[in-house]
């Protein structure tokens, strides 16, 4: 009997799949998470043995839990050999049909996201498509070659997994929440059908109308990427081991992971507020911390703690020192509400920064409001202000005004946060650019 399983990762919106035979007690897994343990219960409770890790290809998101399985477990890893990968693999070809008991998996390859990328159809009901084809849109085509070659490959790649039969059923690498895509759906599975004819991706009439839209790629790209597709690439990554509780920081970056009205109340000087209860923490943790920094967790409880040292190694933040829990914390950090920005967006000494992305911008903004992506600050973005006016900053909503006003303390601004709301609080005073026709 079919066993089929999905796991995701509601941090990173990825996805990871258990695929076996119940009746012979054997499984596969399909790109693992650093995390492999809800799979091994999995496994453990439908009394299967994992025999074979498959990679769609090599991640640039999230470090993979394939070095874990190997290590712990002595379970090989399957992967597309341009991938070249440096560890001992097992190599997959376009057709080939691999046996989990009576269970049949069959590899497509289906470069585009990557070289290397495969997708697997799973007893031709089931396709694993990776990071291909999503519910609802397509993967970036520019993170491991330029954009437009990748879209060209990839769109083919489409039109081969649109022609399986209507009723196969699609289970992406990546939901909505990930920055693979821009479009995705938070559902988790579709069909071929269902895809043929809502998904946008598959609507162009030629590849070169795809390739001048895909490769029009506006998103940034995931701020570990570098760094994650050389862990997934490299010799095997161990589980780092849980992180210990320290008497204090040192001269490590101390990451605040503690809800930001904590933060905001009181924290240690030159803390960075990243709360990990926001979402996304791994990637917005990626965006404002600088490779190679060693970093202390100031946490609440080391259940927060470890939850944030986990989800940090998820996307290859590896040198996490310990975490601090009760500390010394004199600095504070103010905060604003839209009334009270209303009155400060009329004093010409306050500086209003947007730390949203360009493209949200374009929809509508403050008046007189500079635009400086939060991610940017720590990098290139300070410059463009002035030390001796005090800083508003605000987002559409509040979390990554909170972040990047604690960055910005960090440097010595005067700061305050718009951290409970945003542009989408100022619908009568935002701007709107005017299109061609409207």
């Amino acid at each position: 009997m079919l066993l089929f399983r999905q796991f995701v990762n509601d941090d990173l919106g990825c996805a990871s799949y258990l695929v076996g035979d119940t009746d012979a007690g054997v499984a596969l897994v399909v790109d693992p998470p650093f995390e492999i343990e809800p799979i091994v219960a999995a496994a453990a409770s439908d009394a299967v043995r994992i025999e074979r890790v498959l990679e769609t290809h090599t991640h640039a998101d999230h470090v993979s839990g394939h070095g874990r399985f190997a290590l712990e477990h002595g379970v090989p890893v399957a992967i597309h050999p341009i991938a070249e990968p440096e560890y001992t693999f097992e190599p997959l070809e376009d057709g080939q049909e691999i046996a989990v008991g009576s269970v049949r998996v069959r590899v497509m390859h289906t470069p585009g996201h990557r070289p290397e990328h495969c997708a697997f159809v799973v007893d031709e009901r089931i396709v694993l498509t990776g990071d291909s084809l999503f519910v609802g849109d397509a993967a970036r085509p520019d993170l491991a070659i330029a954009a437009r070659e990748g879209a060209e490959d990839l769109y083919h790649s489409l039109e081969r997994l649109a022609e399986l039969p209507a009723g196969v059923e699609v289970y992406p690498g990546h939901v909505a929440g990930s920055l693979c895509g821009r479009n995705m759906s938070a559902d988790r599975c579709s069909t071929i059908a269902r895809e043929r004819e809502t998904n946008s991706a598959l609507s162009f009439h030629d590849v070169h109308e795809f390739v001048l839209v895909s490769s029009s790629v506006s998103t940034p790209r995931p701020p570990t990427t570098e760094r994650v597709v050389a862990l997934n690439r490299g010799r095997w990554v161990a589980w780092p081991g849980e992180p210990a509780e320290l008497a204090a920081p040192g001269d490590a970056t101390v990451l605040d992971v503690r809800p930001f009205g904590d933060h905001a109340a009181g924290h240690v000087p030159g803390a960075i507020s990243v709360p990990v209860g926001g979402g996304s923490f791994g990637t917005k943790a990626g965006f404002v911390l600088v490779a190679g920094e060693q970093v202390v967790l100031h946490a609440s409880s080391r259940d927060e703690a470890l939850d944030a040292a986990r989800k940090l190694w998820a996307v290859g933040i590896l040198d996490v020192a310990g975490y601090v829990l009760a500390l010394p914390a004199p600095e504070t950090l103010a905060t604003v509400g839209a009334d009270e920005l209303r009155q400060l967006m009329a004093q010409p000494e306050v500086q209003i920064v947007d730390v949203r992305e360009a493209g949200e911008r374009v929809e509508g903004y403050l008046p007189g409001a500079t635009n400086i992506p939060y991610r940017l600050l720590r990098k290139i973005g300070v410059g463009a202000l002035q030390r001796d006016r005090p800083v508003v900053t605000v987002c559409e909503s509040g979390p990554r005004a909170s972040i990047a006003a604690s960055l910005l303390q960090r440097e010595g601004f005067d700061v305050r946060a718009v951290a409970d709301g945003g542009v989408a609080d100022f619908a009568g005073d935002v701007v709107s650019f005017r299109r061609c026709g409207s």
